[in-house]
């Protein structure tokens, strides 16, 4: 396996979309939690899926830390 193979087999958000990631976050979470824990206004005023992927597609920071909430919430187990 090459080193990119073995990065990519490594990283739990392999294969995941944003759009897949931000959605299993709200079916977990609602729109007042993720809000709570990622404070953006996408996720306050007026949310939806469609709007907020707008806005993390645009912001870089604002994605990483959804990124990081989806790998804590459900990568915990992974050795």
């Amino acid at each position: 396996m090459t080193q990119s193979n073995t990065t990519q087999a490594n990283n739990p958000l392999h294969g995941l979309t944003l759009e897949k990631i931000l959605t299993r976050l709200f079916d977990y979470y609602g729109w007042e939690e993720l809000f709570e824990r990622i404070p953006v206004n996408c996720f306050r005023s007026e949310p939806s899926i469609k709007s907020s992927l707008k806005f993390l597609r645009k912001t870089q920071w604002a994605r990483d830390k959804v990124e990081d909430l989806y790998i804590r919430t459900f990568c915990k187990n992974r050795g």
